[in-house]
């Protein structure tokens, strides 16, 4: 696949033998954006662990200081006497048994999804559409809650739900390029932070490996995970 001039200039501003600050990369990622629309930043944190195993699987959320940029639409799911609370608090759509028919048929035109405990019996049964997609309510991201109203407001004052791949991967988005280094570089710290809590004792070595930066469409930007984690 042919490299375009845009992609050639951006990684000629990157020296690969370097690992940048968080600080310097933050500033950095935004000179090689090479997109004309406000791309999303990302960072990709590689960890030293088995998700395999069940308590190397790492998953949590962080409500990031700044946000992520994008306005998230929020689904909840609830009995009739927690509509009223969603709807105060900013929820995109409310409703239960109809919008279960819609996503059975293959609908998922939403970001989050929020249950109240009592309908998740219902729901149970769209694990094979909702699980590939991240959309399947869990208490563990606080999304399965009886506190509708505060877990619609979290997410969409920014706070986002994560979980370690396959690989031992983990992506996430910190804002987008139209940020200044200062809110990407604070985003970026305070979801290393909260990883960096969900240590598994069961992992031996070095529990943060490599962590990257990139915006989309633009090349990596190598980070020294000692300055991440002092």
């Amino acid at each position: 696949m042919a490299i375009t001039k845009k992609r050639k200039l951006a990684e000629a501003k990157i020296d690969s033998t370097k690992n940048y600050t968080l600080d310097e990369a933050s500033k950095l990622v935004k000179e090689i954006n090479c997109t004309k629309f406000d791309s999303s930043v990302d960072l990709h944190i590689r960890l030293g662990v088995d998700p395999r195993k069940a308590d190397q699987a790492i998953r949590g959320t962080v409500t990031l200081p700044h946000g992520t940029g994008k306005t998230k639409s929020v689904l909840v799911l609830c009995t009739p006497d927690k509509e009223a609370e969603a709807k105060a608090a900013g929820a995109d759509y409310v409703g239960l048994d109809e919008f279960i028919a819609k996503i059975d048929g293959g609908w998922t035109d939403i970001d989050v999804i929020v249950a109240t405990p009592s309908v998740m019996p219902k729901i149970g049964r769209l694990g094979k559409v909702l699980g590939p997609r991240n959309l399947m309510p869990n208490p563990k991201t606080g999304t399965v809650t009886n506190d509708v109203g505060a877990a619609v407001t979290e997410v969409k004052g920014g706070k986002i739900a994560f979980k370690v791949d396959k690989v031992g991967i983990i992506h996430a988005s910190i804002g987008r390029v139209s940020f200044t280094p200062q809110k990407l570089k604070e985003n970026g710290q305070e979801l290393i932070n909260t990883i960096l809590k969900l240590k598994p004792s069961s992992s031996k070595g070095a529990y943060v490996k490599t962590v990257s930066m990139a915006s989309t469409m633009s090349p990596g930007i190598s980070i020294d995970t000692r300055s991440v984690q002092n």
